[in-house]
């Protein structure tokens, strides 16, 4: 929940920034009510594009043990499905949900309506068609083959200028905030909203625009790959963390410190991350040995964040029979620890001989990627709709469908990459095995990925079917609030969500 500025910072502050005090906070329902609109039209895309991009992650999936699937289909060669299910899921879904959960948060912190309803809409439309152009080019053969930037170069523009509009709101929100006080949250999603720009600027730059030459194309592509995970997904995840957590069990974050401790080092270690994806390649020794301590120094934010969190839950754990939202958070912000010191681990020299190049290293990305913030979006979520909508969600039982699934599915998938994918490199390290039978160990590895694909594909049903209901709830006649109640059979009325 809340907690106090540093000595001295609002003083620092020109009087023309500072929050004008004859103007009094907006109430909480006047904030969802301005946030409904934008928000949930952010939710909604984003849900469709996570259904499409399971599609295109089952096909990719399925392709792996049995190449002949689909084959006689050009435009669904494992070339381009592939990279059409990884940006679906992250621009078309991943990034319409930070998104919309950050601007309802920064308007809740900011004690602001949400001004300028206009622009969030404007940006929506133009993110979404940026999305669907990029995703078709993939499939008609226009990819650049840059992995995180495969959408063809005129997908771009319209992204970044849809982004340009989120940004110059955050700035505005900030500009008026009505609250004096400064969140932990609200100096993540600050800045996530400044480094978003700055990463996938350059990157298209120097990648697409005016490409670099030779192997600093391989260094600013896993820098930017990295760090659009790390400095964009991870901020927004944590802030969310560091506000619901609190929020729903009714207690402060357990240290201030510790807070301020986990943000600035993050900011300072992440952002040379990247490099160690490249041991072993031609690149200065230096460049990679930086990034390797870097990776080893970021131990430092993720043990702090781990502690502080779980301070602020001891004596409270009993919450996640009862909170949908707790329930995904929670396993979401403990897969930030694990997800980061596998990172680490990763990252040494001697584990990377045997990793590098196998599906351990797309094992870990999905840990992060979808165990930690994917989770923590669906937790959100689960917090955020009802507040706007005004309806309870229709059913307890659908919540655990979609948690069980989801969880025991990304643990699975993450669990057989990781170990298929540390056999495989042993076996392509040993010189007198042949490729064909590195790949017969594999085999039965990508077989549990897909079944794992298939649960997490009936989590996301169910999360879809629940959206929709919740949605469609709104065109009947008003009822009273309430809030699903995990462990209950029927929804039990709570009154009006705060």
């Amino acid at each position: 929940m809340k907690t106090s500025t540093a000595p001295g910072f609002l003083q620092s502050l020109s009087p023309a920034s500072r929050p004008d005090p004859a103007v009094p906070p907006a109430a909480l329902a006047e904030i969802d009510q301005s946030c409904r609109g934008p928000v949930l039209f952010m939710f909604v895309c984003g849900v469709v594009w996570l259904l499409a991009g399971t599609v295109f992650a089952l096909i990719t999936s399925w392709k792996m043990h049995d190449p002949a699937f689909l084959a006689g289909y050009g435009w669904l060669t494992f070339g381009r499905v592939r990279p059409v299910h990884l940006n679906l899921v992250v621009y078309g879904f991943a990034n319409q949900a930070a998104v919309g959960t950050a601007l309802w948060l920064m308007c809740r912190l900011c004690r602001v309506p949400l001004m300028h309803g206009w622009m969030i809409i404007v940006s929506t439309v133009f993110w979404n068609i940026g999305v669907l152009v990029g995703a078709v080019g993939i499939l008609a053969g226009d990819s650049t083959g840059i992995e995180w930037l495969e959408f063809p170069p005129y997908a771009a523009p319209i992204l970044f200028f849809s982004y340009a509009l989120i940004g110059v709101w955050t700035v505005i929100t900030f500009r008026f905030r009505r609250e004096p006080h400064l969140y932990v949250s609200q100096w993540y999603l600050l800045a996530a909203f400044l480094w978003f720009p700055w990463l996938y600027s350059a990157a298209e730059i120097l990648l697409v625009l005016e490409p670099v030459r030779g192997t600093v194309q391989a260094a600013v592509n896993w820098w930017f790959a990295h760090n659009v995970l790390g400095l964009w997904f991870t901020p927004i995840g944590l802030a969310a963390a560091y506000y619901f957590i609190p929020k729903v069990i009714g207690r402060p974050i357990h240290s201030y410190y510790l807070s301020a401790l986990g943000f600035w080092s993050l900011a300072l270690f992440y952002n040379w991350n990247g490099m160690h994806h490249l041991v072993g390649g031609p690149m200065p020794a230096w460049l990679v040995s930086v990034s390797i301590v870097a990776s080893v120094m970021m131990l430092i934010p993720v043990v702090t964040v781990a502690i502080n969190h779980h301070l602020t839950m001891r004596g409270h754990f009993h919450h996640l029979k009862s909170s949908p939202t707790l329930l995904f958070i929670v396993f979401g912000a403990m897969n930030y620890t694990a997800t980061s010191v596998h990172g680490v681990l990763s990252a040494l020299r001697s584990v990377s001989e045997v990793t590098h190049f196998t599906h351990h290293t797309i094992g870990h990305a999905h840990h992060g990627m979808y165990a930690f913030f994917t989770m923590v979006m669906f937790g959100s979520m689960y917090y955020i709709v009802p507040r706007l909508t005004q309806r309870e969600w229709p059913s307890a039982r659908l919540i655990y469908l979609h948690f069980w699934t989801c969880g025991l599915g990304i643990m699975l998938y993450v669990g057989a990459l990781t170990l298929g994918g540390v056999l495989q490199g042993f076996a392509m390290n040993d010189p007198n095995l042949a490729f064909l039978k590195v790949v017969a160990v594999t085999k039965p590895y990508l077989v549990l990925r897909s079944l794992s694909g298939m649960l997490m594909t009936v989590g996301h049903i169910a999360f879809a079917w629940s959206l929709g209901w919740i949605l469609i709830r709104q065109l009947g006649p008003y009822r009273d609030p309430s809030a699903v109640v995990l462990g209950s059979s029927k929804s039990q009325s709570t009154g009006a969500p705060a």
